[in-house]
């Protein structure tokens, strides 16, 4: 009996492997083994007999017979051919199916932190629909990643100094507003009048009087001394980020990285560099300017400011300090226990009165910003190369993604054309606790399950397409239980579940299976369930949660294949319950499988897993 799931593919390779050196090659290419496809015979393939074909000067197909009169392969492989230039395997039945159903054994860790950034909006108003992308993707991310074996920290950076945080607090006190209405959220109530004041903006009179506000409260954040108002605002936005499914290890307050003095250090070791200088004369007269031109080749102008003649920093400024911090290059800040997160997982928060806590000194960072500041991160990561640190910059990774569109509109904070993040939250369970009230009046807890699948086909939406892709949010099309959605993959793990009581109620649920009775149904279900673990892997490397998501969907449709596949008499070809003894068993045990399978899969996509839909 075997105690945990074979990596079949790996000892494919290993097999491949000794055949080549059978053949007398020392070297070759990467060894690729694939499923077959479903109308070609075998269970795996590879085409390493076509990628040998020019440096053996041979046909494919002469390599892959030679390779097979030389393979010494695992007793659980049936039968062994040549197909075009593909080597094919197939295994036995049973074999592959218990695999399926066996636990899947953790990856084991890997050395050196992750520094993952993401959300990090502005302090000034309620999250809109810009920044939901955003949030999915760094926090499904860093769940993937853990789940494959790295330490990961999460950080969310606090621009608590900027013009936006100025504009809004300022706002509050140009129209005379205390305190937000009854039933109204405070970084809405916030986010209202930030709008109003930059409408009051188009009268010049009003903007020159605006101007010197903005500026005088600019001051008072840099001083610290606005720092509780600004601290209202983001415990109001948190709660968004919370109720999305978001964590965070540590906040990095802005004005923490220029108090603590990070800001001025990262600059002295920059200005230690040839790239760095202080020009006497020309348009960057008393400015500190970085020339990046040996590290991004190709721009009209290569030299950046850092720090204004006037004494300044810009903003590429503060987010070199904080790369520098983040990759071990400088220390100093430090932290305060700041929340406790709906998980019971604490939130820390940089803070003058704190204490050094092991944050920071990654291997390797990841920022997940939209693709309209690539060239900012890759200044960021130019400034390393500027340091001599070529081996942190290639560790330097900047996860870009297109904006996403809601019902086909463009947002804007400043016009006010925004959908708040709670908004798109709030219409997604009502409408899905409309579907439940109409086509499950009895279901046990309504609104719960409403908050799990109108949530999740919120995130699901923003992580089922590629990043460089733009999003067209629709909710039909969201909370649709047919096709690529949320919805769609949580209804398959609730069926799941729904034959699982069944089978418990019956007395069934520990019946043991018979594998030898395997027909071509489960196999074809196995071969699914088998791949998510090299789905994951390749979602880690890639730094790209939509494989996961495209993986679930492709499990979800095997299953409802499965689950509705009829004999060419039109019978029900795969019942579970009414299965014979022993088949049934192998069927319970798949269902089993798959069910822990999507479970796991939608947790990496920060998603609930519905027990009754």
């Amino acid at each position: 009996m075997l105690a945990s799931r074979p990596e079949i593919k790996s000892q494919l390779k290993a097999a491949i492997a000794q055949a080549l050196e059978a053949l007398g090659l020392s070297e070759w290419p990467e060894i690729v083994v694939q499923e077959t496809p479903p109308d070609k015979e075998g269970d795996y393939g590879t085409p390493i007999a076509m990628s040998l074909a020019r440096t053996l000067r041979k046909a494919p197909p002469q390599i892959a017979a030679d390779l097979l009169q030389n393979i010494q392969l695992p007793a659980w492989v049936r039968r062994t051919f040549v197909l075009g230039g593909y080597l094919n395997f197939e295994l036995e039945p049973a074999f592959l199916v218990q695999s399926a159903t066996l636990p899947m054994a953790p990856f084991p860790k890997v050395a050196g932190k992750v520094l993952l950034e993401h959300t990090s909006v502005n302090p000034n108003k309620e999250l809109h629909v810009g920044h939901l992308r955003n949030i999915c993707l760094g926090d499904s991310l860093a769940r993937i990643l853990r789940f494959v074996g790295r330490e990961v920290e999460v950080m969310n950076y606090i621009d608590d100094t900027g013009r936006q945080a100025a504009e809004s607090l300022y706002a509050l006190a140009y129209f005379g507003l205390d305190r937000p209405p009854a039933g109204v959220k405070y970084d809405h109530w916030v986010g209202e009048a930030y709008v109003r004041l930059h409408q009051a903006m188009e009268d010049p009179e009003q903007k020159a009087r605006i101007e010197q506000g903005v500026q005088s409260t600019l001051h008072r954040l840099e001083a610290g001394e606005l720092r509780g108002e600004v601290d209202k605002i983001l415990r109001a936005q948190l709660q968004t980020m919370y109720r999305l499914g978001a964590e965070y290890n540590a906040l990095v307050w802005e004005s923490d990285i220029v108090r603590e003095g990070l800001l001025g250090k990262a600059m002295q070791i920059l200005e230690a560099s040839p790239y760095v200088s202080r020009p006497i004369e020309g348009k960057y007269a008393g400015a500190l300017v970085m020339d990046t031109s040996a590290f991004i080749p190709g721009l009209e102008d290569p030299y950046l400011v850092l720090i204004r003649s006037n004494g300044t920093s810009t903003y590429t400024a503060k987010d070199i300090a904080l790369q520098f911090w983040k990759m071990g290059l400088l220390e100093g800040l430090r932290f305060v226990t700041y929340d406790t997160q709906p998980s019971g997982a604490p939130l820390y928060s940089t803070h003058p009165e704190g204490l050094p806590l092991p944050f920071g000194g990654a291997s390797e960072t990841i920022n997940v910003v939209d693709a309209r500041q690539s060239h900012a991160l890759r200044v960021v990561q130019a400034s390393l190369e500027v340091e001599g640190r070529h081996d942190l910059a290639e560790k330097c990774f900047h996860l870009a993604y297109e904006t996403v569109l809601l019902e086909g509109r463009q947002m804007s904070g400043r016009k006010g054309i925004v959908v708040s993040v709670d908004e798109v939250m709030d219409e997604a369970v009502r409408r899905v606790r409309a579907v439940i009230a109409e086509k499950n009046p009895d279901h046990p807890n309504p609104q719960e399950a409403a908050e799990q699948i109108g949530v999740g086909a919120v995130r699901f939406a923003m992580l089922k397409t590629e990043a460089k892709k733009q999003i067209d949010f629709r909710y039909d099309q969201a909370l649709s239980l047919e096709g690529d959605t949320g919805p769609y993959i949580q209804y398959a793990y609730a069926r799941a579940g729904s034959i699982l009581r069944k089978a418990e109620e019956q007395g069934l649920i520990q019946e043991a299976p018979d594998f030898t009775q395997a027909t071509p149904y489960e196999v074809a279900l196995a071969k699914t369930l088998l791949r998510f673990p090299e789905a994951v892997q390749d979602a880690a490397r890639n730094k790209a949660p939509h494989i996961v998501a495209q993986y679930l969907l492709e499990l979800a449709a095997a299953w409802s294949g499965f689950y509705n596949a009829k004999t060419p008499d039109g019978r029900p070809a795969t019942p579970v319950l009414t299965a014979p003894s022993g088949l049934r068993g192998v069927r319970l045990e798949l269902v089993k499988a798959l069910r822990q399978t999507l479970k796991q899969g939608l947790g990496l996509l920060g998603m609930e897993a519905p027990e009754v839909m």
